[in-house]
């Protein structure tokens, strides 16, 4: 079974306009209402690939009890844990047409205090040898900072396999305590090691020394560039992205790691894996909201032709 961590759930706001005026009246194209958080996001692409999770994490207020109808009734099994202050915030995502400039407005959302922490960290206890567990994105101020070492200190010996989509301190500290799938991007890559990633060649390199410093298996996602997977094969592999017009970046990170967890469940290959992920960040990439099969499944025939 696959688990989902969502720390500051959300409900995205989506606005559509032709173009901002600053200190001005704005008067929308299209608006939609998106359930959104990354592991929440993750669980969404999962079932949207035929794969079964349960999504954990924190919820509060008028806005969180709709948040969890939302994710109930897309099928997605959930066991989120209520806050008793603060609502669960509201993300403001601003898409410019005319200049495909997009902007956010992200509150900090309700605290999460020592006790309800505790809570989550019960409910990791119950999970078995050969569950995976996704971490991905920051964390809230009123979280340690150091969260994600803690649930991998206390999952250490349990045989619960770690997903993780984070960046910086958050995720080289979690690195000694082997996880089986890292996922920075480029640019996160570039910040860890002080250096920037321009081609497959110097993301292979990072990949690898990530791997040395504990992860057992790496993905680099840089964007209309492809990606690059440093295996526990031993192998290496790289993919190109599909050609098609990215319209949307919100989502595709999350959409990249549900597609590799669902294909390395499915075909048991890294390098399918690989595949399945691409299509399915790029499928978001190339859409309005998350990937849909459609478009996931012409992708991934394109990708293995």
């Amino acid at each position: 079974m696959i688990y989902t961590v969502t720390f500051n759930p959300a409900v995205d706001y989506v606005l559509r306009l032709s173009t901002l005026s600053r200190g001005g009246i704005n008067r929308t194209l299209s608006e939609e209402i998106c359930w959104g958080g990354k592991g929440i996001n993750v669980s969404t692409v999962l079932k949207m690939l035929g794969t079964n999770s349960t999504a954990l994490g924190f919820t509060a207020g008028f806005t969180g009890e709709a948040l969890e109808n939302a994710v109930k009734s897309m099928g997605i099994d959930c066991d989120f844990i209520r806050l008793e202050k603060g609502v669960t915030r509201i993300c403001v995502k601003l898409f410019e047409t005319e200049s495909s400039e997009e902007t956010e407005i992200n509150p900090g959302g309700p605290e999460i205090d020592g006790q309800a922490i505790d809570k989550l960290l019960h409910q990791l206890d119950r999970l078995s040898c050969g569950d995976i567990l996704v971490l991905a994105g920051s964390v809230p101020r009123s979280v340690p900072n150091d969260i994600y070492e803690i649930i991998c200190k206390r999952l250490e010996n349990s045989g619960v396999l770690i997903a993780a989509d984070a960046s910086g301190e958050l995720l080289t500290k979690l690195l000694k305590y082997k996880p089986f799938l890292v996922k920075p991007n480029h640019h996160e890559v570039g910040e860890i090691f002080g250096c920037q990633i321009f081609n497959a060649d110097q993301a292979e390199a990072c990949a690898l020394q990530l791997r040395v410093m504990g992860a057992a298996n790496v993905i680099v996602s840089m964007a209309e560039m492809g990606a690059v997977l440093a295996a526990e094969d031993s192998n290496v592999y790289r993919i190109g992205s599909p050609k098609g017009t990215a319209v949307n970046s919100v989502g595709a990170g999350d959409s990249m790691l549900a597609g590799f967890l669902a294909g390395y469940l499915r075909t048991n290959s890294f390098y399918e894996a690989l595949k399945w992920g691409t299509a399915a960040g790029s499928a978001t990439a190339f859409s309005k909201g998350l990937a849909d099969r459609d478009t996931f499944d012409r992708l991934l025939k394109e990708i293995s032709q």
